[in-house]
Formats: C-alpha cells, structure tokens, sequence
C-alpha cells in the first residue's frame, strides 16, 4: 500500500489498484492485509441488501473458503474528489459462474486519507437489473 499525503490527489490508477486488491482471494482472506485496507468506521451496504461494520467484514473475508468464486471482471472506473482528502470510487463488475449464471453489481468506494495512507471509509455494491 502506498503512502500519500493529504494534499496530494490520488489518480485512477491509484485507488483502483487498491479496490482490486480486496478483490484477490490472497488478500480478502488475510487479516493482516484487509486491515490497513478499512478505515476505523468502515461501512459496508452490500448487494444482499444486508449492512456491514469494519469487524464483520473482517471476519466473513478471513471465513471465506477457496471454492469457485466465479471469473470476475470489473469495467467503467471513475474517480471523483469528494473533499480534500477523500474520493469516490464508482465501478462495475460482472461475475460468472461454472452454471452460466451472471451477476452484474454496480460499485461504488469512499476512499479516504487518514494522513499517512488511503482507506476504504465506504462501500455499497448494488445489483444491476
């Protein structure tokens, strides 16, 4: 994870890669590496329709077994600043799965700096009818 400061605007690339780090199994399942991911007040409105605090995410990502997740795609990135020192991050992702089933959930992330790194305070996924 890069450090930044406040001052200086996160580019696309930035945040993004840090999104699609939550998106690695290697990731989602260590503690160690979710955790300087979330902020303190981390948030979660998920696209079950269900709402998350920061220690049930946690916890539900280091659970998650290594089964067949499906092939996940993510597409139509963009980034606004939102204040000087957090952003929105909204995207979209398709997920396939081994039945020909497909899930389309429109994403969006705050993220913020705390001063030293960027974190995620936000996150909601809804599904794309």
């Amino acid at each position: 994870m890069e450090v930044r400061t406040v001052t200086e605007v996160p580019n696309l690339h930035q945040i993004r890669a840090l999104e699609e780090a939550l998106h690695k199994p290697e990731i989602r399942r260590s503690r160690e590496a979710v955790e300087p991911l979330l902020a303190a007040g981390f948030v979660e409105f998920g696209a079950s329709g269900k709402v998350y605090d920061r220690p049930t995410v946690i916890a539900l990502l280091a659970q998650e077994s290594g089964g067949d997740d499906g092939d996940l795609r993510t597409s139509n990135y963009v980034l606004t600043p939102i204040s000087s020192d957090a952003v929105l991050l909204t995207y979209e992702t398709e997920q396939s799965y081994g039945d020909c089933s497909m899930r389309r959930v429109l994403r969006s992330s705050v993220w913020k700096n705390d001063g030293i790194h960027w974190q995620m305070l936000f996150h909601q996924g809804t599904i794309k009818g």
